[in-house]
Parts: C-alpha cells; sequence; structure tokens
C-alpha cells in the first residue's frame, strides 16, 4: 500500500490537478467510481496508473473487474494519501493517472458529422462538463473547442462530464475562423445561440434545425462578437417566457442541442 503522502510520487500525481502539470506530462487526472469505471469501458488503454482505497475497491467489485479484464492493476492507497492526490475535498475513494485523448478536427468532420457543439472561449468549467454530457445525450458527434476556452483536461470539468468525456470525440486549441469554413465545408449549418438572433421556434418550423448542423456557444459574460456572429449562417435564440434575466449557457446549450436531436430523428422516422 502507498501510504506516504510526502513520496514523490504521490506529489507527482497531485501536480496533475493544475495545468501547468497537465501541459509538461500529456496527462490528466480521474476521480472518483464514475469516471473511472466510465473510463475502463470506453477507453482502458488510457490509464497509466489507478489508486483505490481497499474500502472503495470492496465497496465497487465491479470496478475490480473491469481493471482486471483490462489488464490495469489497481494499488491500494491509504486515505491521507488520496487526499493529497485530489483535487476535491471528499475524494470518493478511486484516482487514476490517464493519457490526453484530444480528437483532430480532421477526423472529427472527416466521419461526416450530422450535429457537433462548437465552445467559443467557455470559461467555466462546469458548464463545459454539463454541455458534454448534454452533446453526448442527445447522441451529437462532436463538441469541439476554441483555444481560449477551459481547459479539458481540468479535473472539474472531467467530473462534472460524469464520464461522457469517454463517449464522444472532441477537439481542442482549435481557432473558431477555420472550425466554422471546415464546418461549412463538411456541409454543416452553422447557428449561433445568441440572445439577438431569431426564436428558435422558427428555426424548428422553417426545418432549419432538421439539418446538418453545428451549434456555436459563446463566452458565458459576453458570449459572441458581431465579428463572430456574421461568419455563422443564422443566430438563434432560445425564448424565455418566465421573468428570468437570462438562462445558463449549458442550460440553453442543452435546450438547443436537444431541438437539433428531435428534429433531426423526426425527418429520419
Amino acid at each position: 500500500m502507498l501510504d506516504n503522502p510526502r513520496s514523490p510520487r504521490v506529489r507527482s500525481v497531485a501536480k496533475l490537478a493544475k495545468r501547468p502539470g497537465r501541459a509538461e506530462t500529456g496527462l490528466f487526472l480521474l476521480e472518483g467510481p464514475q469516471a473511472v469505471s466510465e473510463a475502463l469501458t470506453f477507453r482502458p488503454q488510457l490509464f497509466v496508473e489507478l489508486f483505490a482505497t481497499p474500502t472503495a475497491l470492496e465497496r465497487y467489485s465491479d470496478i475490480a473487474e473491469k481493471a482486471a479484464a483490462a489488464n490495469v492493476e489497481v494499488e491500494f492507497v491509504s486515505e491521507e494519501v488520496l487526499n493529497v492526490m485530489s483535487d476535491t475535498v471528499t475524494p470518493q475513494g478511486f484516482i487514476a493517472v490517464a493519457h490526453q485523448f484530444p480528437t483532430s478536427m480532421k477526423d472529427i468532420f472527416a466521419a461526416g458529422p450530422k450535429l457537433i457543439a462548437i465552445l467559443e472561449e467557455v470559461r467555466d468549467p462546469g458548464n463545459l462538463g454539463t454541455i458534454i454530457r448534454a452533446a453526448d445525450s442527445a447522441g451529437a458527434d462532436a463538441v469541439i473547442l476554441t483555444g481560449r476556452s477551459v481547459d479539458l483536461y481540468n479535473p472539474k470539468v472531467v467530473r462534472s462530464t460524469t464520464g461522457s468525456l469517454f463517449h464522444l470525440p472532441i477537439a481542442v486549441g482549435a481557432e473558431l475562423p477555420n472550425v466554422i469554413q471546415r464546418a461549412h465545408a463538411a456541409g454543416l449549418t452553422v447557428l449561433a445561440a445568441d440572445v439577438k438572433g431569431t426564436s428558435l421556434l422558427d428555426a424548428r418550423a422553417d426545418g432549419t434545425l432538421a439539418k446538418p448542423t453545428a451549434w456555436l456557444f459563446g463566452n458565458e459574460a459576453h458570449g459572441l462578437t458581431d465579428e463572430q456572429l456574421l461568419e455563422a449562417d443564422a443566430a438563434v435564440t432560445v425564448p424565455i417566457y418566465g421573468h428570468a434575466e437570462s438562462m445558463n449557457l449549458a442550460t440553453a446549450a442543452s435546450v438547443c442541442l436537444y431541438e437539433s436531436a428531435f428534429a433531426q430523428r423526426s425527418v429520419v422516422s
């Protein structure tokens, strides 16, 4: 059992909670049984190290079985060591070190996507993780992050995806004009989610949402610039019927992605 919280090995794992540690090594942290279980199911080749407390491994015997099937060794650690490694206040018994695995934009568009999400300067880790989860739930083909967005492998992002990080292709570090150009070349309509746009109901009624679509979502505070809006084919807004001043970005993105998913599947059926 690894039980010395001051050991160099423990400190090297803890450094992955910060962006410089991840950038230097190309590794990132997985925390908790949900993330570890999903990674073992969908991306077992990514694992470098897997740590667990004896109590946690006993409680989640399915993770032990998945790790054995994937030839991923589980190393026991003490609660104190887990606390030092973890980015959370209350660790859930599992921490893994894994390789980062971004997908290239070339591969994303070569696959003929019908629905993707483009995120320009999304800064909040919780929002990014929730949008990735929503894209996964809506059956989107990919998510693309521009270079000004929060780090995909930030521990808070990874946790908030609840495993969806391992389910669909995600590109990082893209330049927005290049993404839009590639989307158009692939036959996608680029719809910018913006409060100045026309109603989502109009896009539903005129059949726009049934087309292969790339949704463009901007920064939480200031949205998209006028120049960026001009690069899109249309700007669309989610109507607010109550008294709310605005809608959370992740919530609006979820609505937009699902509206497209509904429309595209209605055409197919």
